[in-house]
């Protein structure tokens, strides 16, 4: 059995209306503190995010989860943040905003690969 190492994760989720906080899950963020990694993956329901406000920013929220992407990313894509470790970049992108991109609360686990746990994360929790 290979080694597992012990990862975080928390989802992404789009409230379209934050003041009637109605929300449904997007994307994952997942960090692997052992690995020096972090990633997100995202998928961005347009059905749902119309059900929920028909007249919702759709471009404004796919460049809101790209700049998320980003930031996880590192190099020119992160911006400010391109200088933080992963850690860093991991934890400010799941302190709490009141935005239409939100980060929802972290959990753990274990795992011996990190990048296909954030596939796997976001086809059981998101797609």
């Amino acid at each position: 059995m290979s080694e597992r190492d012990v990862f975080e994760y928390a989802l992404l989720r789009v409230v379209p209306r934050v003041e009637r906080g109605e929300c449904f899950n997007a994307g994952v963020l997942v960090y692997c503190r052992a690995k020096s990694f972090v990633a997100a993956r995202t998928h961005l329901d347009e059905a749902k995010l119309r059900a929920l406000d028909p007249e919702a920013d759709v471009a404004g929220v796919r460049a809101a989860l790209r700049a998320v992407e980003g930031v996880c990313a590192g190099g020119d894509a992160a911006g400010q943040a391109a200088r933080d470790d992963a850690g860093r970049r991991f934890r400010w992108l799941i302190a709490p905003r009141s935005t239409v991109v939100q980060p929802g609360p972290v959990h753990t686990g274990l795992t011996a690969d990190p990048q296909a746990e954030a596939v796997r994360l976001l086809d059981l929790l998101v797609r």
